[in-house]
């Protein structure tokens, strides 16, 4: 149970004391270029002094953060300018961590609090998404104070969930303490891990199957430990629940998500990699993959068997992730406790230590997901892209401008960065010899470097569906078009959405005919009553009204077709809750391009997808006068919408040639809508 303490008037005059200077041992703190965060802790009426921080119960307290908007310097003098905080209020705040807490300087978890001191504040703290759960990381073990930052920015810049970070210096009642990272707290949300939250009443179908976050971790503040495994050497491993909490758990949560890690056990060690039960159809392969490169890439000494995140939406894959506490790492460990693990020339799934569960050896072992781990190193390390070892050191050496007069302060502080610049030096050639020792030991990818994908195209996308009397609820209405561009048909077995957020996987051997489409509703029942036709299948969750990176990819994430909507020009405006959808205009264009849409609120038809007539012409195009549209196929009708949207003329048709007279129409761009027996196809106009 959380201890609350209460606020009192000596907190002002503290404040009041220590409004100008902090003392920094010799030196004085007074500005910096970081933003600055200072916390006052609510007085002990026993001792008229301010709460110590300590591990257990939270103390309450206030928190400010200077930070200039303009990006000008920082100063201690700011605290009490409202234009200059970025934060200003209640929170409540302990020491957290486990062997870091030996160490002098100590890392904090803080929570954000309204006036109340009860209820959660959720806040945006230096540009970082609103939440109130945050962590003060005091960068322990790690005298180049980079390491973790490094790790995260790495993570992100690879298209994954990396806890956000930004450098801050931090002022605990009149002391300073020093260089931190403010950093985001992992947890279930749709900004940071995009997972459903699980309740206790989630005990069946498809409601048990999450969202679930796990860790295997050393269990701290009495956690405990719900499963362990053994690996191929070294100490156990401990399973724990984040999500649902270890004292929210159901018997029936504890079991479905333990099944999981042994399903996919099971099928790695068997080396089963099919489309119907081995393990693509358990795990998402692009996760699982970067995670051991994130680790790897860093010889990370904890990776796999401590901070060894993972997640699962309802009715979606297992995922590998976020990445976590990364400070022993790139050659550092804790030689002052005689440990040396962090090596160029070691797998850390292999070490003989920390290696975790026996199913990061046997996913390296396995030939296809091993191509896939090379092809993916391979991207990584070229020019530009986050493992390249001259963009390393262009943001190593950023890093370091940034935080160079705080290191000063630091070391001052406490006396951990016994030499810095070569700290760095070492740090830059460890990843070099890095990347050519894992390049040398992965191999070749050759046999995932080229994989046909079925041509499969996003057609249409119903994001914010308008309500009405018979239907009231918009997300029960949304749809998400699928075309099959090929004559051939494709066998869907294995292929998914891959980004959180919207979860559908295709069941085993399910088809989709040659030059057709199919229907994936996020209520089947209500998209059958509005339509007159069933939907191919129901996924899960919902799709944003703002904007949403839509990922279709194969059962070992090779990229199919992505789209990325947005809800403001120049992508159409209509389908935000005013009755029509997103139509691609042809699926001969782009798109991932704002102009290859339309609004359409035309019926759908069971037969209505796009095909592929190739040997449909429109001429004159420009046209000034006569337009003449021309197919292989019989026209049944032809619609022409300007470019908002809207309908303009409708014509009847019996015959595959149809001329009509446009030169009363405003000069610009329309689309033409053209209807056959075999389906719909969207040609451009453009009338001058």
């Amino acid at each position: 149970m959380k201890k609350h303490y209460f606020f009192s008037f000596k907190n002002y005059i503290l404040g009041s004391f220590l409004l100008f200077v902090i003392q920094v041992n010799s030196q004085t703190f007074t500005d910096s270029n970081l933003p600055i965060v200072i916390v006052t802790t609510d007085i002990n009426p026993a001792t008229s002094l301010p709460y110590d921080i300590v591990d257990s119960p939270v103390v309450l307290g206030s928190m400010k953060i200077i930070k200039h908007v303009d990006g000008s310097r920082n100063y201690v003098s700011d605290q009490n300018t409202t234009t200059y905080l970025n934060y200003n209020g209640r929170l409540s705040i302990q020491i957290r961590g486990s062997s870091s807490q030996s160490t002098p300087k100590k890392g904090y978890g803080l929570t954000t609090l309204l006036a109340d001191n009860t209820n959660n504040n959720n806040v945006s703290l230096l540009g970082m998404p609103s939440e109130n759960d945050w962590i003060l990381n005091g960068l322990a073990f790690d005298p180049s104070l980079i390491r973790d930052y490094l790790a995260y920015n790495i993570s992100r810049q690879m298209g994954n969930y990396a806890t956000r970070t930004q450098y801050c210096e931090v002022v605990i009642n009149g002391e300073y303490m020093g260089l931190y990272l403010l950093e985001e707290k992992i947890k279930s949300d749709s900004n940071r891990v995009n997972v459903l939250k699980i309740a206790t009443t989630d005990i069946s179908g498809d409601n048990l199957t999450g969202g679930y976050i796990t860790k295997a971790d050393k269990t701290t503040g009495g956690d405990p430990v719900a499963w362990t495994t053994i690996p191929y050497a070294g100490n156990n491993v401990d399973y724990i629940h984040d999500l649902p909490k270890p004292t929210n758990v159901t018997t029936e949560q504890d079991t479905y998500i333990q099944g999981q890690f042994s399903n996919f056990q099971t099928a790695i060690t068997g080396n089963n990699s099919s489309l119907s039960n081995g393990y693509p159809t358990i795990i998402d392969v692009p996760t699982f993959v970067d995670f051991m490169l994130s680790n790897e890439f860093a010889a990370n000494v904890d990776g796999y068997q401590l901070s060894t995140y993972f997640h699962k939406d309802r009715n979606g894959k297992l995922r590998a992730g976020p990445i976590w506490d990364f400070n022993l790492t790139l050659g550092n460990d804790l030689f002052f406790w005689g440990y040396d693990r962090s090596k160029t020339n070691t797998w850390q799934f292999g070490n003989d230590d920390n290696e975790g569960s026996m199913f990061w050896m046997d996913l390296y072992n396995n030939s296809n997901f091993r191509c896939y781990l090379s092809k993916r190193f391979h991207e990584l390390t070229q020019t530009g892209q986050p493992m390249n070892a001259a963009f390393l050191n262009t943001f190593i050496d950023n890093t370091i401008t940034l935080i160079s007069e705080a290191m000063v302060r630091e070391n001052q502080k406490w006396s951990t960065i016994p030499n810095n610049a070569l700290e760095i030096a070492t740090l830059k050639t460890f990843i070099s010899n890095r990347i050519s020792w894992m390049t040398n030991q992965l191999g070749s990818f050759s046999a995932c470097s080229n994989v046909v994908v079925p041509p499969l195209v996003i057609t249409k996308v119903n994001y914010n569906p308008a309500t009405s009397t018979n239907f009231p609820i918009s997300n029960d209405q949304e749809f998400i078009e699928i075309t099959n561009t090929g004559s051939a048909s494709v066998n869907l077995s294995g292929i998914y959405f891959k980004e959180l957020g919207l979860t559908y996987q295709f069941p085993y051997n399910s088809t989709i005919s040659g030059n057709s489409s199919l229907y994936l509703a996020s209520n089947s029942t209500v998209f059958q009553s509005q339509n007159g036709f069933a939907s191919f299948g129901q996924y899960t969750r919902n799709l944003s009204n703002k904007s949403q990176k839509i990922v279709l990819v194969d059962a070992f994430g090779n990229l199919i077709d992505t789209v990325e909507y947005f809800d403001a020009a120049p992508w159409p405006t209509a389908p935000d809750g005013n009755g029509s959808y997103l139509q691609l205009i042809s699926t001969s264009l782009d798109n991932n391009l704002a102009s290859s849409w339309v609004a359409s609120n035309t019926v759908l038809d069971a037969k209505g997808f796009n095909y592929n007539d190739s040997l449909s012409v429109i001429y004159p195009n420009p046209a000034t006068h006569f337009l003449t549209i021309k197919t292989q196929l019989n026209i049944e009708k032809i619609e022409i919408f300007d470019v908002y949207g809207k309908l303009i003329t409708t014509i009847a048709g019996n015959a595959n040639e149809i001329s009509t007279d446009v030169s009363n129409f405003s000069n610009g761009i329309y689309f033409i809508k053209i209807y056959s027996e075999f389906g719909v196809k969207m040609e451009k106009l453009i009338k001058n």
